[in-house]
C-alpha cells in the first residue's frame, strides 16, 4: 500500500509537468537510437533511395516505374544532400518532422478528447517507446517519414472540425504528400474520403450523399485504371504462387492441394487478381487470412521471444480497446471513420499483396491503434472514478 501511495503521490507532482517530460522522454529516445545505430543507419533499400535521391539532387532525374511511387521520400533526401548535409541532415530532418508528428498526435488526441490531457499524453507515450515506431528516425529508409506523415494527417484531420481553410488547406497538403511517400500511402486520403462520404451519409438531406455515389459510379473508370496503376509494378501472382505470407521466406508459406488456376497471359493487374480469387477461392482465403494473421499478431519469427512477448502483452489488449474506442459515440465520428478506416485499409492492402519480415508495414498505422485504445482506456477511466465517487458519496451520506 506503502509503494502505491508513494506511486500515486509521484504522479500527481509530476502531472502538471507531463508535456515537459514527454518532451524529454522524446529527446531521449532519439539519441538512445543514434548511440545504438551509431548514427545513421544504412539498412535494406538504403541504397536505392540515396542513389535515387543523388540523381535528383545533381540532375534533377526522376526515375521511372515503382521508384516513382516512393518520389517524396528521395526528394526529401536530395534536398539534405544539395545543402550538403549528407546523411547526418537527412537524420536529424527526419527527426524534426518526427517532433512535429508527436506534436500532432498529442494535440489530435487531446482535441478529440474535448480538452482532457490523459489519452493525448498515453497515446503519445505509447508513440515515443513503441521500439518499431521511432527507431526509424534513424533508418535511411522511408518509414520515418510516412509514420510521421500518418500522424501529421491524423492531427490536420482533427483540425478541420471547428477549423476554418488553412486547416482544410493544411490537411489536402499532408494527405498529398503521404500519398507520394510510399505506394500504399493513398490509403490515409482513401480515408479521408471514406469519413467525408459518412458525414454525408449521416445528413437529413440525402442529395449531397446520392450525389457522392454518382460521382463515384461516373469515375468508375478513372478510379479502375487507377487501380491498375497501383498494381502495375507489384508481382502479385508470383507472390500467390509461391504462398509467401512474408516476402521471400518459404518457412511460413500456405501450400496448394491442387495446382492452381493462373489468369491467362495479357489480363490486367487488377483483373488478375479479381480472376485469381474466382477460380482458386479456398487458396487465396487461406493465403489472405495467414497474411492477416502474420501481420496484427506480432508473432514474427525473426523476433526474439522477448519481443514477441511485449508485443502480445500490450498490442493484443490495445487492438481491443482500439475496435471499441472505434464504436464509442462519444467521440467525434468523423475521427473515429477516418483512423478506423487508415488500419483497415492497410490491413486489406497486406492481405492482397505480401507482409515483410519487420513491423515496418504494421508501424504507421500503429498510432491509430494507440491513439483509440488511449481514449477508450481513459474514458473508462474517467467512469469508474466518476462512478467510486458517486458511491463514496452516497455512503457517506
Amino acid at each position: 500500500m506503502r509503494v502505491l501511495f508513494f506511486f500515486r503521490l509521484l504522479v500527481r507532482h509530476l502531472w502538471p509537468r507531463h508535456p515537459t517530460l514527454l518532451t524529454a522522454l522524446w529527446v531521449l529516445v532519439q539519441l538512445v537510437y543514434l548511440r545504438k545505430f551509431h548514427g545513421p543507419h544504412f539498412a535494406n533499400d538504403s541504397f536505392r533511395y540515396l542513389e535515387y535521391a543523388a540523381n535528383i539532387a545533381e540532375r534533377g532525374y526522376f526515375e521511372p516505374g515503382h521508384n516513382l511511387r516512393y518520389v517524396l521520400y528521395p526528394l526529401f533526401q536530395s534536398l539534405w544532400l544539395w545543402l550538403g548535409a549528407g546523411w547526418w541532415g537527412i537524420v536529424l530532418g527526419q527527426m524534426a518532422v518526427s517532433a512535429l508528428a508527436t506534436r500532432a498526435v498529442y494535440q489530435g488526441t487531446r482535441r478529440l478528447a474535448e480538452g482532457r490531457p490523459e489519452a493525448a499524453a498515453l497515446a503519445t507515450l505509447l508513440f515515443i517507446v513503441w521500439p518499431d515506431i521511432q527507431q526509424f528516425n534513424v533508418f535511411l529508409l522511408t518509414e520515418s517519414l510516412f509514420i510521421s506523415l500518418v500522424a501529421l494527417s491524423f492531427g490536420a484531420f482533427t483540425r478541420v472540425r471547428h477549423g476554418g481553410r488553412k486547416d482544410w488547406a493544411l490537411l489536402l497538403l499532408l494527405l498529398a504528400l503521404t500519398s507520394l511517400a510510399r505506394p500504399n500511402g493513398f490509403m490515409v486520403g482513401l480515408a479521408a474520403g471514406l469519413a467525408g462520404l459518412n458525414v454525408l451519409r449521416q445528413r437529413r438531406d440525402s442529395r449531397p450523399w446520392r450525389a457522392a455515389l454518382l460521382l463515384l459510379v461516373l469515375c468508375s473508370a478513372l478510379l479502375w485504371q487507377a487501380l491498375n496503376h497501383q498494381l502495375a509494378t507489384y508481382y502479385l501472382m508470383d507472390t500467390y504462387q509461391r504462398g509467401e505470407l512474408i516476402f521471400r521466406y518459404q518457412l511460413w508459406a500456405v501450400h496448394q492441394a491442387e495446382p492452381l488456376n493462373m489468369p491467362p497471359p495479357g489480363t490486367g493487374p487488377a483483373a488478375r487478381v479479381l480472376y485469381f480469387a474466382f477460380h482458386n477461392p479456398i487458396y487465396l482465403g487461406r493465403l489472405m487470412l495467414g497474411k492477416l494473421f502474420v501481420f496484427i499478431s506480432y508473432l514474427k519469427p525473426h523476433y526474439s521471444l522477448a519481443h514477441r512477448l511485449v508485443g502480445v502483452a500490450v498490442l493484443w489488449p490495445a487492438y481491443l480497446l482500439a475496435v471499441l474506442g472505434a464504436r464509442r459515440a462519444t467521440i467525434w465520428r468523423p475521427a473515429r471513420v477516418f483512423l478506423a478506416s487508415i488500419f483497415l485499409l492497410q490491413t486489406a492492402i497486406i492481405m492482397l499483396t505480401v507482409d515483410d519480415w519487420d513491423v515496418r508495414f504494421l508501424a504507421p498505422v500503429l498510432v491509430v491503434v494507440f491513439v483509440l485504445a488511449a481514449l477508450e482506456l481513459t474514458a473508462r477511466w474517467r467512469s469508474h472514478t466518476a462512478t467510486s465517487r458517486r458511491v463514496n458519496t452516497a455512503n457517506a451520506k
